[in-house]
Order: C-alpha cells, then structure tokens, then sequence
C-alpha cells in the first residue's frame, strides 16, 4: 500500500488537476469502509517541491515556477532554496523518474548556472571574489522538480532511468536561461 500510496501521490503532484484515488479492500476500518486515500494537487511541481522541502528552512518565500515550450517540448520546472548544504534535484521524463538524470538535467544545471552568474556578474557581486564560483555553488540549498514531455525518449539502458535526446536537454536550458 505504502509504495503505491507514493507513486500515486508523485503521479498527482506531477499532473495538477487530476485526482487519483486508492482503496485497499485487505483493510477494514471499523466503520465498514476500506482503508483509502486520495491524492490530488491544484499546483502541481511547485506543490511538489513544498512537500520535498516540508521540514527545511526556506530562504526565499516563493517557489519558482516555469511552464513553457522549448523546441516543441513542455518543460515545467519547480525550484526553491532553502538553507540545508545538500541539493535535492528530481527529474521526470513523461512521469517517469530519470534517477540517473540526463540530458535534461544537465540541461538544467547548465541554464542555471549560466542564469545566475550572468545576473550576479551583471550586478559587480563577483568582482570582489579571490575565487571562481562554480555551478555547485548555485545548487548549494536547491531543492527541485524537473518534468519535461518527449514523443520520442531516448533511455539509456533498459531501466530508462537516464535521458538521452540531446535535444531535451537545449530545451530545458533556454527554459531555465530566459526567466
């Protein structure tokens, strides 16, 4: 029940909108009905990132939401900061979980990265700094949720826990670069 309980409930913060319910007829509760659970998320990632992230400080109050279409692929991106040292990146390719990553995901951290020092350079907060800042520097307290749509996913291996179009990965990083 447990392990379905979180797939369902991954499943409904990825598709804001759609209810999903479970019921499960082994438990009887003592009012006759069956144990049961419905999952449903009106925000969707950005919902997801706030149930990552329940039990972390934040450090800016809003989660940042991206919806767009980049080279005719949906991307939606869902990211906030909190103040833990660890990142906490998901990513998702048609509802599947891409534990590995890909090419997405590098497309992320790369449009990121770029977004962020392009603004703080842009803004003299590097001039003063003895050292380079380097794209973990920008993930240091980032907690998010990448979700793209592809007619045609390429997986490495068989498991499709890693993304392997290329063109997905451009896609997310002009997403993630023209906010």
């Amino acid at each position: 029940y447990e392990i379905l309980a979180a797939r369902l409930r991954e499943l409904a913060l990825l598709n804001a909108g759609i209810t999903i319910s479970l019921t499960d007829t082994r438990v009887v509760k003592e009012d006759g009905s069956y144990k049961s659970e419905i999952f449903r998320s009106e925000e969707g990632l950005k919902e997801f990132v706030r149930y990552i992230d329940r039990s972390k400080e934040q450090l800016i109050p809003d989660v940042i939401h991206i919806v767009t279409e980049k080279q005719g692929i949906p991307v939606e991106v869902a990211m906030t900061y909190n103040t833990s040292f660890n990142e906490s990146v998901f990513s998702y390719v048609n509802d599947i979980n891409t534990i590995e990553g890909g090419t997405h995901l590098t497309g992320f951290k790369r449009g990121l990265t770029t977004t962020l020092k392009a603004y703080a350079e842009s803004h003299g907060m590097l001039s003063k700094l003895k050292f380079d800042i380097n794209s973990d520097d920008f993930r240091e307290g980032l907690t998010a949720v990448i979700s793209v749509k592809v007619a045609e996913p390429q997986f490495e291996g068989q498991t499709k826990t890693k993304l392997g179009n290329t063109e997905v990965g451009t896609a997310v990083s002009q997403a993630v670069s023209t906010v």
